[in-house]
């Protein structure tokens, strides 16, 4: 009677140490702490409170095939190296492939134990017991938690692997809690992306191709300044598209019905330039046979485009300085004072600042005209374009050439962001008519590039690398290649592949494929 008495006692006493554990885990998971630091909270408490040492937690890994390790008691995250095991590897991956607990009452009797994380004393020939209990979020398996305990044949160790469970299921509701947090995270910030987005393509004119985050800062720009009459000043290397902003700024503005002049300023000698821009009366000069007007005044109530400003001889510059100032000019050969109602565009891909520090450009006339300065990037500057814009060409000269191209294949896209693009947008337009003109099917070929986009040696030599990354780009190819045959839908992609729709998305993060900017749609 006594024994059973006492029996009672310690059954007793062993639940209330039971019912204080899952309490004080349960407080630990509910800390407002970042859930390493709670699961490890967690686990310390499992050891100190349930007599267990080495517990231990593994979580599935993004492609569902093996556990890695997650936290450890007394182990820091990063020190554990690529520790993992495969489904129905060791006792722990067996538990991931059945979804049963596994109790090994002595580990040094057991063939599949593996020993891979731990150290494990054997002092005195210390014998250790190991449990392991799958973390389970419905049916789903998404962990493994485990234990060591010191052998004693007399411990109960279904107990022990019964408070385990509990255990794993509050780890679990944590873990399900965490994950749902990162996806509607994750969603915000996609819907935000999105939004934004579907703010800056309201904002992008109708002529310029490019999603970047420095082209979406230009067309902020243009969306800014197009209505108002301010001097505008657009800046950047030569290709890069001024003359399309000067477009869409005018025809953005509230002068877009009235009269939109362009005047490519390197192009004239001086004499030419003053009679091109401000005419000139009859007789003003041998060969002035009749009156002309000039682009000033064929641009009333509408817009000039100057570019390559930066050319102007000091005549013009005192000339064009009178007009920006006054909004008064005279045609040559002619003393009438004429008003003009204008607003001004000029272009330059030269450095003004250094000209008028050399005294080679006025400047008050500087001052004048960079009221708001527009620069445009090169178009090394934003790769991200170079797809958009390489196919957008080849459908316009396709469409033009009555061709079928429908692609363009990952071997030159890949020679197009290799290269470094010195002609820029312009260049890249130039490229693209030509592989158009010796495409004979229906995708743009390396081969039908010109030979300045030859891949260089360092690209040859990566690509030349070792067995890993060969196969590893061989595989981006495919799917690269798979997507675009089935125009971005990863669902149709994986059944081509011959693999699942989950593998697709999982090589699709693993080989940093850039499916947003490269196929603009949603994964199916």
């Amino acid at each position: 009677m006594d024994t059973i008495i006492k029996d009672l006692r310690y059954c007793h006493g062993r639940h209330i140490k039971h019912i204080e554990a899952l309490y004080a885990i349960s407080q630990a998971l509910s800390n407002l702490a970042a859930q390493d630091e709670r699961l490890v909270s967690a686990l310390g408490i499992i050891e100190n409170k349930l007599e267990m040492e080495r517990a231990t937690l593994l979580l599935l890994s993004a492609d569902g095939e093996e556990l890695v390790f997650e936290v450890a008691s007394g182990i820091p995250k990063g020190t554990a190296g690529n520790i993992s095991y495969r489904r129905g590897e060791g006792i722990t991956g067996r538990v991931l492939q059945t979804g049963n607990s596994e109790i090994i009452p002595c580990i040094s009797e057991e063939p599949e134990f593996r020993n891979r994380i731990h150290k494990r004393p054997g002092v005195d020939n210390m014998e250790w017991s190991f449990i392991c209990v799958p973390v389970s979020i419905g049916n789903e398996v998404i962990g493994a938690l485990s234990v060591d305990i010191e052998f004693a044949k007399d411990r109960e160790l279904h107990e022990d692997e019964r408070i385990l469970t509990v255990v794993a299921s509050l780890i679990a509701h944590d873990v399900r809690t965490h994950r749902q947090s990162i996806l509607q995270r994750k969603a915000l910030e996609e819907e935000n992306r999105r939004l934004r987005s579907q703010l800056d393509d309201s904002l992008r004119p109708d002529n310029i191709v490019g999603s970047s985050d420095r082209m979406r800062a230009v067309y902020q720009k243009i969306h800014q300044v197009a209505e108002s009459d301010a001097t505008v000043m657009i800046r950047g290397e030569s290709g890069t598209g001024k003359e399309l902003v000067a477009t869409a700024l005018h025809y953005n503005s509230h002068r877009a019905d009235k009269p939109f002049i362009k005047v490519n300023c390197a192009a004239l000698s001086e004499s030419l330039l003053e009679s091109e821009l401000f005419g000139h009366e009859k007789g003003a000069f041998t060969g002035a046979l009749q009156k002309r007007i000039g682009r000033i005044e064929e641009s009333e109530g509408g817009t000039l485009f100057l570019d390559e400003i930066g050319d102007f001889s000091p005549a013009i510059q005192v000339k064009m300085l009178r007009v920006l100032q006054e909004r008064e000019y005279t045609r040559v050969g002619s003393n009438e004072e004429r008003k003009a109602n204008i607003r001004f565009v000029v272009a330059t891909n030269r450095d003004l600042e250094d000209l008028v520090q050399k005294e080679l450009f006025r400047q008050d006339l500087y001052y004048r005209i960079n009221v708001f300065p527009i620069f445009l990037p090169p178009l090394r500057e934003r790769r991200e374009d170079i797809l958009n814009l390489a196919n957008h060409f080849v459908e316009r000269y396709a469409k033009k050439m009555g061709k079928e191209i429908h692609r363009i294949s990952t071997t030159a896209i890949n020679m197009m962001m290799a290269y470094h693009w010195p002609g820029n947008v312009r260049e890249l337009e130039n490229c693209m008519e030509h592989a158009v003109l010796l495409c004979p099917g229906e995708a743009i070929q390396g081969s039908h590039l010109p030979p300045t986009l030859g891949m260089p040696k360092a690209d040859e030599d990566a690509v030349a690398g070792s067995f890993t990354s060969r196969v590893s780009q061989l595989e981006k190819d495919m799917i690269m290649d798979a997507l675009k045959r089935c125009k971005g839908n990863v669902s149709a992609a994986a059944r081509e592949l011959g693999i699942t729709s989950r593998m697709v998305r999982y090589k699709i993060e693993k080989l940093e494929i850039d499916y947003d900017s490269v196929f603009s749609g949603k994964k199916k």
